[in-house]
């Protein structure tokens, strides 16, 4: 087979290990060159992403560029249009071929038929592979031959498909071999990009990611659980799987004062682990115990990846869920929209502990417990009344692991708005409380000057004025609002 000079284009995909694309790069390459592309649309501060999360984009890229100068090549930073600059990259180095991972998003999917077009008019050979989800979507159907609408059918179906597949002997997916050796760009290459005028960075040569990224502007890296880096995310799994923690994750996961979730979040939405090797670390432990409650949590948390998917699924049968509700009812909805509410809420002085308790999480460390998330949401919906799409805007804006499809599918689901079958669904955000935070731990970490408070007090939110020092009082009753959200929701049925 005769082999090419390639490009590898890296996008949600950060790693060398289980990576689709990259290996089949490697393998059919004389020579193969990294590439990354900060594109301005996808990292828009005020849209598409968050300090936190370009911290760990950054931090990611760093150590990825690092592992390439180590098997012998480079990883170009470019900064700009996607569309103009891999095609102006391959004409610089010569490259016959460019490779990467297809992604799902309504504008990258769009974007990337651009590039292929262009790409293919200048006679060079594009390879695509899917490398984001464990199961092909176009696998994943009803009898019917539609998308699954309901997570029950579709993780039946997706979890179906995976056995028939996975290997007989230790119940593990097939995963890539890794890259090891490769071989770079000579000199006269090196330099037609050094003289060129691409906005890029090679690692310790040029313009910093630093500078790129406005890194230094997200200050609390130490307060963040997600750790960016492949490695990192490695030792994150290895914690979780090898520590136990996996094993008691039925139970725990929903007590947001305990480190009992994996912390995975950023890692697979921007790919510094693969969705297959974390699947497998779960059989893994799955396959070493015959204890009942064990397998149970560790099939719960594997419910959790299937969640992922089906919302990925989702997004790639109904791209207009980007822009909108599901369930078109829900446009007629009369919001209230008061900007003193939502700022409240946004800033964590509500009146409502947990509510504020898990504002304040997010605030200060890009991330926030996913049974917190519920709350919040549900809060922000039903007791202000306020449109989900606002408050699915101020998550991408604030997370580390904001992620269009989960995202999405998270604040279409607490709307009620989404592929959901129960509209009424409220959270009584001081039940809540009082059932996932029942000894207070969790709210006095975030709120400190609620700490003295007794605890069936700072549950069920009844604080005097003397007790409250600087906390404010509840902004609403959540009694009266839900009622109140009742009453619009009949307008709508």
């Amino acid at each position: 087979m005769t082999k090419f000079q390639s490009i590898f284009w890296h996008r949600r995909d950060l790693r060398f290990g289980d990576n689709i694309g990259l290996f089949e790069a490697s393998k059919n390459s004389k020579s193969l060159i990294g590439v990354y592309v900060l594109d301005p649309k996808l990292l828009d501060l005020n849209r598409t992403t968050s300090e936190a999360k370009n911290w760990f984009l950054g931090e990611s890229l760093i150590e990825l560029q690092k592992n390439w100068e180590i098997r012998g090549s480079r990883l170009l930073i470019l900064n700009g249009d996607p569309i103009e600059l891999i095609s102006k990259l391959a004409e610089l180095v010569h490259a016959e071929c460019i490779y990467w991972n297809e992604n799902i998003e309504p504008y990258e999917i769009n974007r990337d038929k651009q590039i292929a077009e262009k790409l293919s008019k200048e006679k060079r050979k594009v390879y695509t592979f899917l490398d984001q989800l464990i199961v092909n979507p176009s696998n994943i159907k009803t009898n019917n031959d539609e998308p699954y609408k309901v997570y029950g059918p579709f993780y039946r179906k997706w979890i179906d498909i995976i056995n028939t597949t996975k290997s007989s002997e230790n119940n593990l997916i097939q995963t890539s071999e890794t890259a090891k050796q490769l071989t770079g760009l000579n000199e006269r290459e090196l330099s037609s990009i050094k003289n060129s005028d691409l906005n890029y960075c090679i690692t310790n040569k040029s313009k910093s990611i630093y500078e790129l990224l406005s890194l230094n502007r997200f200050n609390n890296t130490n307060l963040c659980p997600c750790k960016p880096g492949e490695s990192e995310s490695i030792k994150q799994l290895n914690s979780f799987i090898h520590s136990g923690v996996i094993n008691s994750y039925n139970k725990a996961r929903d007590i947001p004062s305990l480190e009992n979730t994996s912390h995975l979040s950023a890692a697979l939405s921007l790919g510094t682990i693969s969705c297959r090797v974390v699947w497998n670390g779960a059989q893994v432990s799955k396959n070493a115990t015959d204890d009942e409650y064990k397998i149970n949590s560790i099939d719960t948390w594997i419910k959790e990846l299937a969640w992922r998917e089906f919302y990925q699924n989702a997004l790639i049968n109904f791209p207009e869920l980007e822009k909108g509700p599901y369930r078109e009812k829900w446009l007629d909805f009369s919001w209230q929209n008061r900007p003193d509410w939502f700022e409240a809420w946004g800033d964590g002085l509500t009146g409502i502990p947990i509510i504020d308790a898990a504002m304040r999480q997010l605030k200060c460390s890009g991330w926030m417990h996913n049974r917190c998330r519920m709350i919040v949401a549900s809060f922000l919906v039903k007791d202000l009344l306020i449109d989900w799409r606002l408050g699915e805007l101020f998550f991408m804006k604030s997370l580390v692991d904001g992620d269009l499809a989960a995202n999405n599918g998270g604040w279409q689901w607490s709307a009620s708005s989404g592929m959901d079958p129960k509209p009424m669904r409220i959270f009584n955000p001081f039940r809540q409380a009082s059932k996932f935070d029942e000894d207070g731990e969790y709210i006095r970490k975030w709120i400190p000057e609620l700490s003295h408070i007794s605890t069936p007090n700072l549950l069920s939110g009844e604080i005097s004025s003397a007790e409250r020092n600087s906390y404010p009082k509840p902004i609403i009753s959540h009694k009266n609002q839900t009622s109140i959200f009742k009453e619009l929701y009949s307008n709508i049925k």
